[in-house]
């Protein structure tokens, strides 16, 4: 099994966050991205949101930081560990704009750009940006299209029901031959949405239960990836049985990448606790 971070500090989500994540700094989102790149886990995650309506912010949580700078600054302070976006919503931007920023990325992190992506749920914000909202699914899907024909090609060109381009350069495009894309969103439509037009599939607010549920109903592609969290906290130096045993539910369920969601009251119990979940997960 793989692991990833869900990045502390960058988010605040409630219920799921520390209170001391409150006054983290990018110093300490830089030591759990080199402690995890350290011990191996596979890539972590930044999440975007240009605005949550205030209303909201007791259920979506308020604190989102940009991913291409946060993911920038890191890349800089790791060597292996890849970057995935969690989510980059579609209708937000035009696939050439996420092929160059994020082509840009993949170059000067050496090829660690992962593309988590999805159709959005936050119809203020889609307002915000004056993004349409109702054919937010389809114009979707055009994108994934759209972003296929793009990445690593320096003279992209796509013709679809949304999105036309061609003739012109993008440099610098993604290094990576083929870079990953994951869809993420919290039904079985996204999931079908990842099988046919995309690499994997990370939902959240999914159950492992409900996602082996899912996943037995579609067909999957070839190495495709599954990434998703325990249904509650890893506490690997205190339960090192059942962190096991949550590994091995994920596992059964089709999950390829455990996300690592702990207990923790401080950055050194975060960064301990992300040492002990590598040292169960390479003893199952």
């Amino acid at each position: 099994m793989k692991l990833s971070v869900g990045t502390p500090v960058v988010s605040m989500l409630p219920g799921a966050s520390g209170e001391w994540e409150r006054s983290g700094t990018i110093a300490d989102v830089a030591r759990i991205a080199e402690t995890a790149d350290h011990l191996g886990y596979s890539h972590l995650t930044c999440s975007e949101h240009i605005g949550v309506p205030a209303d909201q912010a007791a259920r979506r949580g308020a604190r989102y930081w940009d991913p291409l700078a946060t993911f920038g600054y890191l890349a800089a302070r790791t060597e292996r560990i890849r970057f995935a976006t969690a989510v980059l919503v579609l209708g937000y931007h035009h696939p050439l704009e996420i092929a160059k920023r994020y082509g840009t990325l993949d170059l000067v992190s050496n090829g660690r750009v992962v593309l988590g992506v999805g159709v959005g749920t936050l119809k203020e914000e889609f307002d915000l940006l004056g993004a349409p909202f109702a054919d937010r699914g389809r114009r979707g899907d055009d994108a994934l299209r759209a972003l296929r024909a793009s990445l690593s090609r320096p003279e992209p060109s796509y013709s679809g029901e949304y999105y036309d381009f061609g003739g012109l350069i993008v440099d610098p495009c993604a290094v990576q031959p083929h870079v990953p894309i994951w869809v993420g969103g919290q039904t079985l439509l996204s999931l079908r949405r990842a099988a046919t037009l995309a690499d994997g599939w990370t939902p959240f607010n999914v159950t492992p239960q409900q996602a082996q549920e899912w996943l037995a109903q579609v067909e999957l592609p070839a190495d495709f990836t599954v990434g998703l969290g325990p249904s509650t906290p890893f506490d690997p130096i205190d339960e090192p049985g059942a962190t096991a045993d949550a590994l091995g539910e994920l596992a059964a369920a089709g999950v390829t990448v455990a996300s690592a969601r702990f207990v923790h009251s401080s950055l050194e119990q975060y960064l301990d606790q992300l040492e002990a979940l590598a040292a169960v997960n390479a003893d199952l």
